[in-house]
C-alpha cells in the first residue's frame, strides 16, 4: 500500500470551512481563500493563486468546473489547476468528502510522478467521479 499522500487544497470562498477541516483531519494543507484573499475576487485570480501554489482548488462554484475543464485539466493558462468540485448540498459537503477521501487520495498517488500533476474529482450527493 502506498503512503497516505498529502495534499495542498485552496478553498474558494463559498466552501464551508468544515471541508477545509475534513481535510486537515486526513493530514492535508489547506488554505482558505476568507483567509488569504478579498471575498468576491475574480474566478481566473483564484485559479491562478491555486495553480502558482500547486494546490488543488476545492469550490462549489460551477464557474470554476468549467475553467478548470477549460485550462487545467487540458492544456492551457493553469498548467497544474487540480479541481476538487463539490455539487453536493453544501450542509453535507464536508461528509460528502471524507466518503471521497480515499478515492482522492487514489487519485492523487496515480498522478505521482507524472507532468503536470493535477486531479479532477466531483462530488455530488449520490455520486463520487473522477476525470483522468
Amino acid at each position: 500500500m502506498a503512503d497516505r499522500p498529502s495534499l495542498r487544497l485552496f478553498l474558494d470562498e463559498g466552501v464551508p470551512d468544515s471541508v477545509g477541516h475534513a481535510f486537515m483531519e486526513h493530514g492535508h494543507q489547506v488554505a482558505f481563500l476568507n483567509k488569504e484573499l478579498v471575498r468576491g475576487s475574480p474566478d481566473h485570480l483564484v485559479c491562478a493563486i491555486a495553480d502558482i501554489n500547486n494546490a488543488v482548488l476545492v469550490a462549489l462554484d460551477g464557474d470554476m468546473k468549467r475553467i478548470a475543464q477549460g485550462h487545467g485539466v487540458g492544456s492551457g493558462k493553469y498548467l497544474r489547476l487540480g479541481l476538487i468540485k463539490l455539487s453536493c448540498f453544501e450542509p453535507d459537503a464536508a461528509a460528502r468528502v471524507r466518503e471521497a477521501m480515499s478515492l482522492i487520495e487514489h487519485e492523487w498517488n496515480v498522478t505521482a510522478g507524472k507532468e503536470g500533476r493535477r486531479i479532477f474529482v466531483e462530488i455530488s450527493d449520490k455520486v463520487i467521479r473522477s476525470f483522468r
